[in-house]
């Protein structure tokens, strides 16, 4: 298993500058992040310099304003619009591929109205296409395009890894998962690892209190392990907030993790 930290929590103003500090940090890449309005394809330039300098970008998180679960026809198609753009980038750099939840803060079935406007098998219809043609995108740009379960207050539709595998209907389709959001909806953290292992491409990591490893509750030992138990051998990408100054805490939480691999 190898450390990413996504590029928002890094200090520099470059990608280069953000990379020479990563690796002195005890980090093995960055985790980009894909905005919306094609903004990612708009870097292809900045990113092909960095990846000429050598910095290792194996992985993008979507960070947009609406997903492909959106209750609104023209909005979801828009998300596929912009994920197919960020899986050609990343193909042309060489990358993993492309994470994405289902939707996030657009509905929760924990909070009042409590009924979304869209049933379960609705749901699973809109997300299945969408993935679909995504899917055959990514195979053909040779990535993966990777879906997030997020916990039930941030979105309705997928939130254990389980339900995330049941989509997984081609091999350019996979799992990322995070143990933020597993901490909240998976009964046994590591047995759910073993019971998607086939389908899981990518791990994001914060804490139980979604600051850096280290500072909460979750069991690190026994979910690293795990993943060292099924054959992981992907990134562990940073996707947090820091509890302290980026300079001391990166450094700290690389060294933190590294204690268990």
């Amino acid at each position: 298993m190898k450390l990413a930290v996504q590029e928002q929590l890094l200090p520099g103003d470059t990608l280069q500058e953000k990379f020479d500090f990563a690796l002195e940090a005890g980090w093995d890449a960055i985790e980009l992040r894909g905005k919306g309005d094609l903004h990612f394809a708009g870097r292809r330039e900045e990113l092909k310099r960095a990846l000429a300098d050598g910095v290792v970008m194996p992985t993008v998180c979507v960070d947009m304003a609406h997903f492909i679960g959106d209750f609104d026809a023209a909005k979801r198609e828009d998300a596929v619009r912009q994920l197919r753009s960020q899986l050609s980038v990343i193909g042309e750099l060489g990358g993993l591929g492309v994470m994405t939840p289902a939707s996030w803060g657009q509905f929760s079935r924990r909070l009042p109205p409590f009924e979304p406007p869209r049933s379960p098998e609705e749901d699973h219809e809109v997300l299945a296409e969408a993935l679909g043609e995504l899917g055959e995108h990514a195979a053909r740009e040779g990535v993966l395009i990777m879906l997030e379960p997020l916990n039930r207050y941030e979105n309705h539709m997928v939130n254990s890894l389980a339900q995330a595998a049941e989509l997984c209907s081609m091999d350019s389709i996979r799992i990322a998962g995070d143990t933020y959001h597993m901490n909240i909806e998976e009964d046994d953290p590591c047995r759910s690892l073993v019971e998607v292992a086939p389908y899981l491409a990518h791990m994001q990591i914060s804490e139980s209190n979604r600051n850096q490893p280290g500072t909460g509750h979750l069991d690190w030992s026994a979910q690293l392990i795990t993943l060292d138990a099924i054959g992981f051998d992907g990134y562990l990408a940073l996707e947090c907030r820091l509890r302290g100054e980026a300079e001391s805490v990166l450094p700290q939480t690389a060294a933190f993790v590294r204690k268990f691999l």
